[in-house]
This record gives C-alpha cells, sequence and structure tokens, in this order.
C-alpha cells in the first residue's frame, strides 16, 4: 500500500496568545488532528505552522506533499504571495487541498477559487451545530448517519461568497437559525479541494470523532488520481488531415 503524505498548517498563535485555546489544544490545532491522521495505516503527517521559515511550506515539503490541510485565522494577511502561488501550484499540479473552518478567508482558497470566500455571516456565540449529510454516497461523508451535532461552536451564516460547489456534501443549521454551506468539493487542474466549516479555536471541536471522522475521509478522498498526463501547445494531428475540394 501506498504511503499518502500529508502536511498540516496551521497559523498557530492562538494556541501560543490565548490560555483557553491552549488548554484545548496544547500541542496546537495541527496536532490534535495530525495525532488523529496517524492512526491510519500508511499516513505519514508533517506539521508546518506560519512563524517557521517559508511558513514550513519548502518547496521540498511541497514536492512531498499529497494533501495539505490549512487552517488559519488571525495572520492570513501575513502569508507570503509567493508562497500561496507554490501552494496554487502544486495544487494545479494534483496535490489535494483541506481547507478548515476560518481558512475559508485564506489568501489560498480566494486565489484558487477567485472570489471574494471571507465574506460570510458570523457569531461567536457558541451555538449548537446540526450538519447535515447532504450527499449520503460521497466518500467524504463515509461512515456517517443523516447528521451529527457540534455541542458549541461559532456560528457562520450564508450568503458565502464563494463559486457554486462541485459537490455540496455537508449544510449546517445553527442554534441562532442560521445555515450554511459546510461541505464544499471543487477541482481546480489535476487537484481536489475540500472546504469543512467546523473548527473555531475556542471549542474542542477537533476532539470530536465525527469533525476527524469527516476530515480523514477527506484526505483519502483529496489524495492525486495518477492518471494520463495532458499536453498543452501546437502538437501534431492524431490522424492525417484530409483536404476537401467541392465542386
Amino acid at each position: 500500500m501506498t504511503t499518502l503524505k500529508v502536511t498540516i498548517w496551521n497559523e498557530y498563535r492562538h494556541e501560543r496568545q490565548n490560555e483557553h485555546v491552549a488548554g484545548i489544544y496544547p500541542r496546537g490545532i495541527h496536532n490534535a488532528i495530525g495525532d488523529y491522521l496517524l492512526q491510519a495505516e500508511s499516513v505519514e503527517v508533517t506539521t508546518a505552522t506560519l512563524d517557521e521559515p517559508e511558513h514550513g511550506l519548502t518547496d521540498e515539503v511541497l514536492a512531498n506533499t499529497d494533501v495539505l490541510l490549512w487552517w488559519g485565522h488571525l495572520a492570513h494577511g501575513e502569508v507570503r504571495d509567493d508562497i500561496v502561488e507554490k501552494v496554487r501550484d502544486r495544487v494545479l499540479d494534483g496535490m489535494g487541498l483541506i481547507v478548515l473552518h476560518s481558512g475559508h478567508a485564506s489568501k489560498i482558497f480566494e486565489r484558487l477559487l477567485g472570489t471574494k470566500t471571507g465574506t460570510l455571516k458570523w457569531r461567536d456565540d457558541g451555538e449548537r451545530e446540526r450538519v447535515w449529510v447532504i450527499e449520503s454516497g460521497h466518500p467524504i461523508a463515509e461512515g456517517l448517519g443523516d447528521y451529527f451535532e457540534i455541542p458549541k461552536e461559532e456560528m457562520y451564516g450564508e450568503r458565502f461568497e464563494i463559486p457554486t460547489p462541485d459537490e455540496l456534501v455537508f449544510i449546517s443549521w445553527f442554534e441562532g437559525g442560521e445555515v450554511f454551506r459546510s461541505g464544499c468539493t471543487y477541482r481546480r487542474g489535476r487537484g481536489k479541494i475540500f472546504y469543512f466549516r467546523p473548527g473555531h479555536e475556542t471549542f474542542p471541536v477537533y476532539h470530536q470523532s465525527e469533525v476527524l471522522k469527516v476530515i480523514g475521509n477527506a484526505v483519502r478522498w483529496a489524495a492525486p488520481t495518477p492518471g494520463a498526463t495532458s499536453v498543452a501547445g501546437r502538437t501534431e494531428p492524431i490522424e492525417r488531415i484530409g483536404v476537401s475540394i467541392v465542386k
């Protein structure tokens, strides 16, 4: 079985600046997710954070990443544009990308989708979230029931300024009445992208089994698919091109 190489990128600011968040994720959100993924067979996990050289996303790291997970919030603007372009190129070339929670406003998500993806309603009041499975046969929803609930979460509400998803896997309802497209897939180039809404840093969302199951499923779904390579530019014809003469 081929080893799936996963890199988890985390801004890693809240956990070092907020005692409450540090109490929930003492080793960072990236390691909470990574510890779960490492339980799967043939998965190799690397972590990278904002304040590392090149944000931890060196050419070598990206070249050896099959699927990249992205969590950011406080410092989207500090992510270097040249790093964003390198990540974009890798996605177009086949690397999977999973964007989590407030990563919706990240430069890389906006760059790949082409809209103001940071535009939505929000309310940080610790509301109950019910995540409904819209596509029960989708690989990302494997092992789930009709829905699952998160006891306390930040609310995101429509309209979410994203292109129409290729597939809408989940939709969320919140205690205050709003709904939100919370599980969206896209394809860009040869790469697969999944946006998954849950994961506010002040609640233990990445300790919840259903949330982690979705992320694990999404990692497998987003893995590069071997296939034919396309050739761009002028090429010679496959068949002989005849000349028709009309008399």
